[in-house]
């Protein structure tokens, strides 16, 4: 088998002529490797692109960001989800203001000393940004290695989660010795990943290191990686009021610790809705109206959207309702938004879905 440096050589080259062209691959500073980073969690790059440049235009630098409030950063984060991701890019900002002076830190125990970065993003701050020698491991990198080593029993189990960060360290640091930059080893794997050895129906034909493939050699990459099997969806169903007033203004609240409990995210705006367990007991309107402190009026038809988040399908069901009076909501806030002002308020998915079907 040929040496690892000319492996590497081969998908360095593969890279810089195949490489999709990204926002966050020009001037790959620290600060906007980051950014794309914690935005790549969990997210398609297509659901990324549009959200990164207009992020990046709103908040330009560490300094932008750090001095931003919260609301503003969720507000700039709808659409992408997770949102702790954003508070903990909002709280590392201002902890590198702080205790950096603004300049993103270089050592690793630094940068993994900031909230929200762990040794994945740390790894691939250093390496992208800093071109330094340190490994990555994402979904993309864990499924090539899977397939080029063979790698037997579940790929998230402790023992294969230690061989491939070992793996990574190895491939860097001696593709590094081979005369190659780790910030194009490290991407090369990932871009390998999304691009030819994908998750279905890998493009082996097309790989420019498959010679050295277990999986391509015995002509089973589609068997790697293995993975344990995942426990089924839960269902949960929940009941939304869309409290619209006589002005057409929409009635949103934005929860606190210690309310209600849901599966959506604290802190966003959304509209009022409790937990709705499937049989015959009646919609909680009596209840809502009491966290309110308003008599609800329905208006049409109540009408139900599918919704998946996390580990659960939702059965999101909207009542429309005219509201009256001055809502007092006990568990946070409440305000009155305007249509076009509501859907771009700092808000989940979920909340931006039943909107555009409460205003339809």
């Amino acid at each position: 088998m040929a040496k690892p440096s000319s492996r590497a050589e081969a998908l360095a080259a593969w890279f810089k002529a195949h490489a999709r062209d990204l926002p966050w691959r020009r001037n790959p500073t620290a600060y906007r490797v980051w950014i794309s980073e914690i935005m790549l969690q969990q997210t398609r790059v297509e659901a990324v692109r549009e959200k990164y440049v207009a992020f990046l235009r709103r908040f330009p630098g560490l300094s932008a960001l750090a001095q931003a409030d919260e609301e503003a950063v969720l507000q700039a984060w709808s659409g992408l989800g997770y949102y702790r991701r954003a508070r903990m890019l909002h709280a590392a900002a201002q902890k590198v203001v702080a205790d950096h002076g603004g300049r993103f830190p270089r050592s690793m125990e630094e940068i993994r000393g900031l909230p929200g970065i762990g040794r994945y993003t740390a790894g691939a701050i250093a390496s992208i940004a800093f071109n330094r020698p340190e490994p990555i491991v994402d979904g993309n990198v864990e499924r090539v290695f899977a397939r080029w080593h063979g790698m037997q029993g579940d790929i998230k189990g402790r023992k294969n989660q230690q061989r491939l960060w070992d793996l990574a360290q190895q491939w860097v640091e001696q593709g590094q010795a081979g005369g190659q930059h780790p910030r194009d080893l490290n991407q090369a794997l990932m871009e390998l990943g999304a691009l030819v050895c994908t998750p279905r129906g890998p493009a082996c034909g097309t790989c420019p290191v498959s010679a050295h493939c277990a999986a391509h050699k015995a002509g089973t990459p589609g068997a790697f990686p293995v993975r344990a099997e995942k426990s089924p969806r839960r269902g949960l169903r929940l009941w939304f009021a869309g409290l619209l007033d006589a002005n057409g203004k929409v009635g949103l609240v934005r929860r606190v610790p210690g309310g209600p409990k849901s599966p959506l995210p604290l802190g966003l705006w959304e509209l009022p809705h409790l937990p709705w367990p499937e049989g015959d007991q009646p919609a909680p309107s009596a209840e809502l109206q009491r966290m309110l402190g308003v008599r609800l009026a329905p208006r049409g038809k109540a009408l139900a959207v599918t919704h998946s988040i996390m580990d659960m399908n939702l059965t999101l069901v909207l009542q429309p309702f005219s509201l009256e009076g001055s809502p007092r909501f006990r568990h946070g806030f409440f305000r009155r938004f305007e249509p076009r002002h509501a859907l771009v308020a700092a808000q989940s998915s979920a909340t931006t879905k039943l909107l555009r079907e409460l205003f339809a």
